[in-house]
């Protein structure tokens, strides 16, 4: 049995930490050497080391939950007992079938929690249909998440309807309790106002509305970022849908979000400098299929490569002498770090890396993303495992390491795992007949 020992030993005077991959019988250490740490991690076939992170990571979703409304805390740290967040929350639905498909859970009791957590959502309050980004799961009452962000938020909630959608087509049995589901998902969705958040003479959707402040805080839904899904679900609507014009002129900026440009070899057709944080080409794609999709901009599975990509070739060539960073440690994104919670990205890089960075991104970069899974289970595992899964982040040259979970940074990382696995949540959510209309309205090809 091959094993692989975190060993921390005293060497003179000085602390020194050895990462090593051993067989069974271990070499003692040198005289003067004093081993005081000895962890042996069992080293497991790849798929299995898969399974167990997907399933320890939905825990956080399933055995974690707010106990009243079924739904996903924003994070594990305290103060946060009573809130949830309904965009990370769309991320742990959408993870159900998998959960049902791998025996983590049975379909009946996933079909009780769905139950409770659509009598919360009608129950919860709504501004035009739309959820707002967090609730106290305990009332259904807004809690504000800024100053100007009391009311609706359409991305939260777009990243909400994409689960229900996910196990709305998973649950397809002819019998009461499913059709029930079925429907009352239907309402749901059909009650959002997607055109509302079109302000008066614009051509692009804004992202919140408050009844206190209405769109004072007027930020825009424009791409290009993790929001390509606002757009979808608006056009897919029957009752409250958007024009094509909104997603050219709105999302698409009439073509400004092109790229193009090279970096480390790599063309990114779309985006910022570097491509930005890498929850930009996995949010929208956890149920949206990006393998054949295609419009006038850009094939979404080599935008979103290509974006892996140069993220992950930022952290090889470590530009700033970070360390940790390098082909089995990378992956920048919006996290927690040793400041406080911040974007990480190329053009924002302090030092920290996330782990659902890299693993959500299993689908664009499969072998750089199983190095690295690697890397933070078997070496890191004393500082980054617990009852959740990995940790949210953590940055080596400061020796930090987070001591909590987020639920949107967990979610995908069950979710594009799955996807690089089997398709599951690509092949349920794009069997939505809404959807696909709505794609082809936009001009997109998949």
């Amino acid at each position: 049995m091959k094993l692989r020992y975190i060993k921390i030993i005293i060497s003179g005077v000085f602390f020194l930490s050895v990462l090593s991959c051993v067989e069974a019988d271990i070499t003692p250490p040198p005289p003067d050497v004093v081993e005081i740490f000895v962890r042996p991690i069992e080293e497991i076939p790849f798929e299995n080391l898969l399974d167990l992170v997907q399933q320890r990571t939905f825990k956080y979703f399933w055995d974690f939950a707010e106990p009243n409304s079924g739904l996903a805390r924003e994070r594990s740290q305290a103060g946060f007992e009573t809130t949830v967040t309904i965009g990370g929350s769309g991320f742990g639905i959408s993870a159900f079938p998998a959960a049902i498909e791998r025996g983590w859970i049975t379909r009946g009791a996933a079909l009780e929690r769905m139950d409770k957590i659509l009598t919360f959502l009608e129950g919860a309050e709504k501004y035009h249909g739309a959820f707002s980004h967090w609730y106290y799961g305990d009332t259904g009452i807004t809690r504000e998440f800024g100053a100007l962000d009391d009311g609706g938020d359409l991305v939260e909630t777009a990243f909400l309807v994409q689960g229900l959608f996910i196990v709305q087509q998973y649950f397809s049995e002819t019998n009461a309790e499913e059709n029930g589901i079925r429907n009352r998902i239907d309402t749901i969705w059909n009650n959002i106002e997607w055109n509302w958040y079109i302000q008066p003479g614009e051509n692009v959707i804004t992202w919140h509305w408050s009844k206190n402040v209405g769109f004072d805080l007027n930020l825009k839904i424009s791409g290009w970022n993790e929001s390509l899904l606002v757009y979808v679900l608006g056009a897919s609507s029957r009752t409250y849908p958007i024009s094509k014009n909104i997603y050219t002129q709105g999302w698409a900026r009439n073509g400004n979000q092109i790229n193009g440009n090279t970096y480390y070899g790599i063309k990114l057709p779309l985006g910022s400098v570097k491509g930005g944080p890498l929850f930009y080409s996995q949010y929208s794609f956890i149920g949206l299929d990006p393998r054949n999709l295609s419009d006038q901009y850009a094939n979404y599975f080599e935008q979103n490569k290509a974006h892996s990509l140069v993220n992950y070739n930022h952290c090889v060539d470590n530009p700033f002498n970070y360390k940790g960073y390098g082909e089995e440690c990378w992956g920048l994104t919006a996290s927690d770090g040793f400041d406080g919670y911040a974007v990480h990205e190329p053009e924002n890089d302090i030092g920290v890396i996330t782990p659902t960075a890299a693993l959500s991104s299993f689908p664009y970069t499969p072998e750089e993303s199983k190095r690295a899974l690697e890397y933070f289970y078997y070496d890191l595992n004393s500082d980054l495992w617990g009852d959740y899964g990995f940790y949210d982040a953590f940055s080596e040259s400061q020796d930090w390491y987070a001591d909590g979970y987020l639920a949107i940074d967990q979610g995908p990382i069950i979710c594009m795992i799955e996807n690089y696995r089997t398709g599951l949540l690509w092949d349920l959510f794009m069997k939505n007949d809404d959807v696909t209309t709505g794609l082809t309205k936009l001009g997109f090809t998949f």
